[in-house]
């Protein structure tokens, strides 16, 4: 009973991340309550994090059996790969506008968006979502109970559904430019033979026009 209260949690919890992170919904929003459209990315944000702390609460809470735990050199493998993917945070944070992320842009701005500049950071050469591949690394590299599994199956297929809908909203504002990058680029997992060289990535960043 735990495992599907923790299973339903976690998909409540993504279906409302998804229908407010909507276009339709955000359109919806601002033609009914255009005033609160400019704090509307920092209310999301707010509510996003005060709605994860009950899911949280029912994963971690009481004592758990573990199924594996990493051991010796694999401990320090997976350890490594986890420091190497909060690293990739850092290193492809110049690959987005964190001013948009946050709500601050959108703030300054009275609730417009405007269609960034398309970019390829370093990271983004080698894989199209490197925040969702870190998140891959970290939760996977974890030693795992069953709460910790059933939290990680649901967060990769949200994340794998997400960067679809993701996509589709790019490929909106970047037309064949995007569709492009994903023909070179994979989505979640790096491939050694997929990939943009800098070159590549400057000549599609300067192909690119939004809108």
């Amino acid at each position: 009973m735990k495992l599907a209260a923790i299973a339903l949690a976690w998909l409540g919890y993504f279906a409302l991340h998804s229908v407010l992170a909507a276009s339709s919904f955000k359109a919806w929003v601002a033609d009914r309550w255009p005033q609160f459209m400019p704090g509307y990315r920092i209310a999301f944000n707010l509510l996003a994090t005060l709605t994860l702390i009950p899911v949280l609460w029912l994963v971690y809470r009481g004592d758990n059996d573990w199924l594996w735990r990493w051991q010796g050199a694999w401990a320090w493998l997976a350890d490594g790969l986890a420091l190497a993917a909060i690293l990739s945070l850092l290193l492809s944070g110049p690959g987005y506008d964190m001013g948009e992320f946050l709500g601050l842009r959108q703030l300054r701005q009275h609730g417009q968006e405007h269609p960034e500049q398309f970019t390829v950071s370093v990271l983004h050469r080698f894989v199209r979502h490197p925040w969702y591949c870190a998140g891959l690394v970290l939760i996977w590299t974890r030693d795992m109970n069953g709460p910790l599994l059933i939290s990680a199956l649901m967060i990769s297929a949200y994340f794998v559904i997400g960067s679809k809908l993701e996509e589709g909203k790019l490929l909106a504002v970047y037309g064949e430019t995007y569709r492009r990058y994903m023909e070179k680029v994979p989505g979640l997992i790096p491939l050694p033979w997929k990939r943009l060289t800098a070159a590549e990535a400057a000549a599609l960043t300067k192909s690119a026009d939004p809108g």
